[in-house]
């Protein structure tokens, strides 16, 4: 048992069950845990909610696992489930022979895992218990903390991991309460029901949300035109398939031994690292920074057919980068200086994301599929979207101004945005000195625990895992980064636990 150490989770979602199996997971286990969360669907996040089967995770299994050290843990959770239910469950991708099943069926996936560790901690002796209601504050009581809940409850802690997830995407536009605009399109299933067959839509965004809402209108038989429209035109990457590779030179372990001896690393010297990493490998360097600079600007569909033919393309190039960014990033990116983060984040965020995190071989097909019957088109915002008296939008693109009946928001959320279920928490705590806020989004933390930073100082009681780290962190939201970011609170949580204890022996 950690001594009388009392922990409370603030979301229930896929970090929060990342950090629960962490916890689990450790020789000691703390005395109490309790979880915070209202919503109706806890340990699934926005993302893994019950939905069509349509939507598909775009990682392969070995990437989604809540377990840290063991990537065939979902896997084989997966064939668990294959055999005892009788399913055939094969999710796998014909191209890239990668298993992506769907999102609901990862949702399982997380539930269970929450539950097993949820088990295993009050197996160890640990009191357990779940609040239905959010924590709207946080304030200091000597040296605990103490969450107030929307209910009036007050319930005091040793620490407190706050995981909250996005809640939803903005509003760009403010079309909201406009009829025929529909704010979120999840669950896909009920909020995408009542659009007509014959409509004609608008999905706003180019990330892998507007490419569910494609495929689910798709699916569900609707006949209409639809419109992919966006700032940015940059649809996701595809999937390539997968090669093992080792990294030799851009390894954590490199840029955690320069965090240690306090240096610093200037984004033209990381760059040239890589390139020495992608050489040694025998991939082209250059095959890479042209795919970097080649994102924005270029045709959608021409980016869907390049993108399958180099499913089984030998040169690691890419597929170096995109297990290097949630991997390193963090450990590099807290060694940039800010200019170089600004300007990685102002020319090069959008591309680099988008490679990062590619959408499978099958639904790239899908959409050029449906782009060559003319059912749907690709279109870049250079205006706002307005309503029309009388119903339907007007929206200005490159190619002139265009109407639908249908706008659907799948926008990714604006880095700078704090959740909005979780902006009374935030205001609490940064009121009270006990957060800050980061100019480029989220609260400012620190990379080694992921504790909440006030003027430069790591609080050994405060954390953030997920979307509330972003901005200092450069990538929050795969899981190998929430698992990692979560074995790093487990960590600190587990040392501060043992400084007390030696504190109160020799007291």
């Amino acid at each position: 048992m950690l001594g009388s150490t009392r922990i409370g989770i603030v979301g229930a979602g896929a970090s929060a069950v990342c950090l629960l199996d962490a916890l689990s997971r450790r020789d000691a286990v703390p005395a109490a845990v309790t979880v915070f969360d209202p919503a109706p669907h806890p340990w699934r996040g926005r993302a893994y909610q019950p939905d069509s089967e349509v939507l598909r995770v775009n990682a392969p299994p070995e990437d989604m696992s809540v377990r840290a050290g063991d990537p065939r843990h979902f896997l084989r959770w997966l064939e668990e489930r294959r055999v005892t239910l009788g399913m055939s469950g094969d999710y796998a991708d014909a191209r890239s022979g990668i298993v992506f099943p769907p999102r609901a069926v990862y949702g399982d996936y997380l539930e269970q895992s929450a539950r097993s560790a949820l088990g295993a901690l009050a197996d160890r002796g640990s009191d357990l218990s779940f609040v239905r209601s959010a924590v709207t504050g946080l304030r200091r009581d000597g040296q605990l903390l103490v969450a107030g809940t929307a209910d009036g409850g007050s319930h005091a802690f040793d620490h407190v991991v706050l995981c909250m997830g996005n809640s939803g995407p903005a509003d760009p536009h403010r079309l909201g309460g406009a009829p025929g605009f529909v704010p979120d399109p999840y669950p896909v299933a009920r909020r995408l029901a009542e659009i007509g067959p014959r409509a004609g839509v608008v999905v706003v965004g180019s990330g892998l949300s507007a490419v569910d809402v494609v495929l689910s209108l798709a699916a569900a038989g609707h006949e209409g035109g639809v419109v992919l429209a966006s700032r940015t035109g940059i649809l996701p990457g595809v999937r390539q398939r997968q090669v093992e590779h080792v990294a030799r030179y851009f390894t954590a372990e490199h840029f955690r031994a320069m965090a240690a001896r306090g240096q610093t690393l200037a984004l033209a010297d990381a760059s040239a690292l890589m390139r020495k990493e992608l050489t040694a490998a025998g991939a082209d360097p250059d095959a890479v920074v042209r795919e970097i600079s080649t994102g924005p600007g270029e045709d959608p569909q021409a980016r869907l057919r390049r993108g399958l033919a180099a499913v089984d393309d030998p040169d690691l190039g890419l597929r170096i980068l995109q297990r290097a960014v949630p991997d390193t990033g963090p450990d590099v990116w807290q060694l940039l200086p800010e200019r170089d983060r600004a300007a990685l984040v102002r020319h090069h965020y959008r591309t680099i994301m988008s490679l990062c995190c590619p959408m499978p071989p099958a639904t790239a097909e899908a959409l050029l599929r449906q782009a060559g019957e003319g059912r749907l088109e690709f279109a870049r915002l250079v205006g706002r979207i307005s309503p029309v008296p009388g119903g339907g939008f007007r929206l200005w693109t490159e190619d002139g101004v265009r109407h639908a009946d249908v706008v659907v928001n799948a926008v990714s959320p604006p880095a700078h945005r704090i959740p909005p279920a979780a902006q009374p928490l935030v205001a609490s705590l940064v009121g009270q000195g006990l957060a800050e806020r980061h100019p480029r989004g989220g609260l400012r933390v620190t990379r080694a625990t992921s504790g909440l930073t006030v003027k430069g100082r790591a609080d050994t009681r405060l954390y953030a895992l997920g979307d509330l780290a972003s901005g200092s962190l450069f990538f929050t939201f795969g899981v190998p980064s929430l698992v990692d970011r979560a074995v790093d609170i487990a960590d600190a949580i587990h040392r501060e636990a043992a400084r007390r204890a030696v504190s109160m022996q020799t007291a």
